[in-house]
């Protein structure tokens, strides 16, 4: 009787992450795709934005390349929810910041010419892709929530027991802000 009762008890300690650790690593999954999702998203937009201002601005030659470069460069880098990790990680960012900052020059570009900022299509494209970042902020978040859960599961006893005998998983890496000097310095406004 000891015997069976001590079996259970360890089989109660043990299984449980048995559900709550594969469902979890479902739901990183689910996140990643959706962040990866809206960086499509943003990608797809991008050709209609620069031609829409190639019109406008055909002698921005230069800052146009470095936008369509950037947005080759960042659809290059696919990272896999499954063999996430913190190397891989870095580059998808760094690419994503690339692009980023290519569109921001862009922007900066735009402000020159008042009849392309009045052209209709050129302000949906703007808007959509303003609303895209949004997205992509909020799919971060919410894949930055997930990360935290699915960490804490596989770190956290008694589910992390289960984990380490069984499952083996590692801690997903976060998101991490590239240039953190540049994020917590505010930018100069001059006029």
């Amino acid at each position: 009787m000891k015997l069976i009762t001590l079996f259970f008890a360890i089989f109660l300690v043990t299984s449980c992450g048995m559900q709550s650790i594969p469902t979890s690593l479902n739901e990183v999954e689910a996140k990643w795709a959706e962040v990866q999702n809206q960086y499509k998203r943003r990608s797809d937009l991008i050709p209609n934005l620069v031609s829409t201002v190639k019109g406008y601005a055909s002698h921005e030659k230069e800052t146009l390349q470095a936008v369509v470069e950037a947005r080759a460069k960042a659809t290059s880098v696919n990272v896999n929810a499954g063999d996430l990790n913190q190397g891989k990680m870095n580059k998808f960012s760094q690419a994503q910041g690339g692009l980023s900052s290519a569109l921001g020059r862009l922007m900066v570009v735009v402000e020159k010419y008042p009849d392309l900022k009045a052209n209709a299509n050129f302000r949906d494209l703007q808007v959509q892709l303003e609303g895209t970042e949004n997205r992509i902020t909020v799919a971060r978040n919410r894949y930055i929530e997930t990360i935290k859960a699915f960490n804490n599961l596989i770190t956290v006893p008694p589910t992390s027991w289960y984990n380490s005998m069984f499952l083996k998983h590692t801690k997903k890496p976060q998101f991490q802000v590239d240039n953190i000097e540049e994020v917590q310095n505010a930018p100069k406004v001059k006029f």
